[in-house]
Formats: structure tokens, C-alpha cells, sequence
């Protein structure tokens, strides 16, 4: 088949699941044969990690809603050719939608929603989602549903596509081996959790849930972000300096995955299918989480994971204590998530589905 020119927009500056659904896919396609770029805000993270993606990238002034933004993806536009844009963010989705409105070319237009924040029901929102985009991309059913549902959008032209990642490179390792290599205690219950450092994510709901558990169950906390210093706060008024670890981002999360015993992802907004969690579930661990967003993809309590009210922490602590208490539970657990989600999260059917939607919007 013909490869397509395909052009992803990002004017986000943070780094989270978001630009690394961005980085990968770009990533798989391109291997494909396709011609795939990234315009991303100038100074945006986003632009120093595809080096390592190999994803070409390129800088604009598109991290805000003005009249630069507007000119910069005016003029991309016109001097480059491609089949489609995919948007990412809001204001690199308004900054095409209004190149396109004032004489950009007609290139058709994916925008690709990654949260379950609400979109605001006004004639604005949605002439930017019914008139101005070809189709929207979600990263969980429940993120479609809530568009078409609560913003009356044309159920046709959206369609759910999680981000898959690759069950072979994230699978189950040997725990001893992982705390031996990370400098780590091999005699705890290790309780982790992989996310940027945001209030959403549960952070502060899972370190007061670790107050309450034994000392002999430790937490590590392995990202980096806004709530830093609010969680380091938070970890010394409690005590708990001697039972929590903050190595901050890693270029490789897998040993950390291994040397954990459970996962937790107590988030209470904005998610859709968490590639964290995924990631976690393919290595066979044990997980503990929120029906927040598409997380209910996931996590069926007592199938795949156990679920917990959001920002319960006496919930939260009790569902640990039961999965440090109960190996069986654990193993059984784990085996059941790593399942699922080889059989509907991998890597290979994320890239034929969004292939397959370019393929079609460039047609259209």
C-alpha cells in the first residue's frame, strides 16, 4: 500500500502517557514505511525524548492560544505536504482547526482524546470536534461514550483505540534479581507505582494508605512532576521517610515493575486506559486501582485487579493488606491481568487499528 504522510501536533510541555502514546506509535508506523512527524511547543519535553524514538521532531511557538501559534501552524501547513494531522491537546487542536478555517489547505484532521476530562458543551467545542475534525481517536470506550453521551457528538466518527503496548519487552521477571540490581531489600512487601507525580494520580491517597499498613510493607514511588515536594511533605509528617522511595523518572521502569510485589494506582481524574498499568499487568503483578476513566478496561475487581473507591485510603490500605497477606491471590491475580491484556492491549493491534484510521480519514 501506499505509505501515508502523517503529522502529530502537541502543545503540551509535560511528559506523561500522552507524549509517549505519540512517541510509540509514531515509532511503529514509521517502521511500517509511513512518513511520520511530530510538531511539538518549543521547549516541550517532548522534543528531547524522540531523539531516542527515533520519531523526527520539529519546535514551534504552538504552547499557547495566540496569534503566533496561529501563524506557525498557518505556515507549517502551506509549505508542507502530508495526508492528515493528528491533534493531541487542546491548543494545538484549536490552532489547526483555525489554519485549516483561514486558508491552510483542506488535510483532514484526527484528534486523538487521551483523558476523561469533560468536554465543555458549547457551540465552540463542538464545531471544533464535529466540524472542524474527520474523526476522534479515544484511548478507552469509556472516554468515547462519555463524548457521545454527555456532548451529543456523531457516534460514527468516533472510535476507542488503547494504547497498546509490547507484551514481550514487559513480562514477568525475577523479583529477587530486580531488588538485588536497584539496590533494594529483598525482605519487604514492595507496594509501587509508575506515574508522572500529579494530584489526579493518587499519590497522597496510597502514601495515607500506607500509613495505616505494617511497617514491614514499603512503597516506592518511581515519576517525577508538579506534586514532588507536596508528596515529600506529606511522607515527613507522616514518618514514613524509612518506608517510601523516590528515585524519580527512569529511562527503564521494567526493573522496577519486577521488584514489586504490588502495584497501586489509586488515580481519581483524567485517565483513560493507563499505559502504566498496562505495563504492570503484563508483567504479571498483582494491581490495585480506580474505576476512573477507561480503567474499568483493565481492572475487574477480583478478575484482573482489585478496585477501590477513588481517594478512599482506609479502602486503598485494605486491599493491600490483603494482597501482602495472600500470596495465592496475588499469583492468581497476576496471571489473569497478563492475560487480558495481551489478548486486547498489544502493541501490533494499536498500530493496525490507527493505520487503518488514517488510512480511511486520508481518503475521506
Amino acid at each position: 500500500m501506499t505509505p501515508l504522510s502523517i503529522v502529530h501536533t502537541e502543545s503540551s510541555l509535560g511528559w506523561g502517557g500522552q507524549e509517549i502514546r505519540i512517541l510509540s506509535e509514531s515509532q511503529g508506523l514509521a517502521r511500517r514505511g509511513h512518513r511520520v512527524r511530530v510538531l511539538c511547543a518549543h521547549g516541550a519535553r517532548l522534543a528531547v525524548e524522540a531523539a531516542a524514538w527515533d520519531v523526527p521532531v520539529e519546535t514551534l511557538p504552538i504552547a499557547r492560544k495566540n496569534l503566533a501559534g496561529l501563524r506557525a501552524i498557518s505556515g507549517w501547513l502551506r509549505e508542507h505536504r502530508c495526508d492528515l494531522v493528528n491533534t493531541h491537546s487542546s491548543t494545538d487542536s484549536w490552532l489547526v482547526a483555525l489554519a485549516r478555517r483561514f486558508g491552510s489547505g483542506a488535510v483532514p484532521v484526527v484528534r486523538t482524546r487521551h483523558i476523561s476530562a469533560a468536554v465543555p458543551r458549547n457551540a465552540l467545542s463542538r464545531w471544533l470536534y464535529q466540524s472542524a475534525t474527520t474523526m476522534i481517536v479515544t484511548t478507552g470506550e469509556a472516554l468515547r461514550r462519555q463524548l457521545i453521551e454527555a456532548n451529543g457528538f456523531d457516534a460514527q466518527r468516533i472510535v476507542s483505540v488503547p494504547t497498546g503496548i509490547d507484551a514481550g519487552h514487559f513480562r514477568p521477571g525475577s523479583r529477587a534479581a530486580a531488588r538485588a540490581a536497584l539496590g533494594l531489600s529483598p525482605a519487604p512487601i514492595l507496594v509501587g507505582i509508575v506515574a508522572t507525580l500529579r494530584s489526579w494520580k493518587g499519590h497522597l491517597t496510597l502514601i495515607e494508605a500506607l500509613a495505616q499498613l505494617p511497617e514491614t510493607i514499603e512503597l516506592v514511588i518511581v515519576g517525577d512532576g508538579p506534586m514532588r515536594e507536596v508528596l515529600r511533605a506529606r511522607i515527613e509528617a507522616l514518618g514514613l521517610e524509612e518506608r517510601v522511595r523516590l528515585p524519580g523518572n527512569q529511562a527503564d521502569v521494567l526493573p522496577w515493575l519486577h521488584a514489586l510485589d504490588v502495584f497501586a494506582l489509586p488515580s481519581f481524574a483524567n485517565e483513560g486506559v493507563p499505559q502504566a498499568l498496562v505495563q504492570a499487568m503484563l508483567c504479571a503483578l498483582p494491581c490495585v486501582t480506580t474505576n476512573v476513566g477507561s480503567i474499568a478496561e483493565l481492572a475487574t475487581h477480583d478478575s484482573t485487579a482489585l478496585v477501590v473507591p477513588p481517594q478512599d485510603a482506609r479502602a486503598l490500605a485494605a486491599a493491600i493488606r490483603r494482597l501482602a497477606e495472600t500470596e495465592g491471590l496475588r499469583l492468581e491475580l497476576g496471571e489473569a491481568a497478563r492475560k487480558h491484556c495481551v489478548e486486547n492491549f498489544s502493541y501490533e493491534r494499536m498500530l493496525d487499528r490507527m493505520e487503518s484510521i488514517y488510512r480511511q480519514v486520508a481518503r475521506a
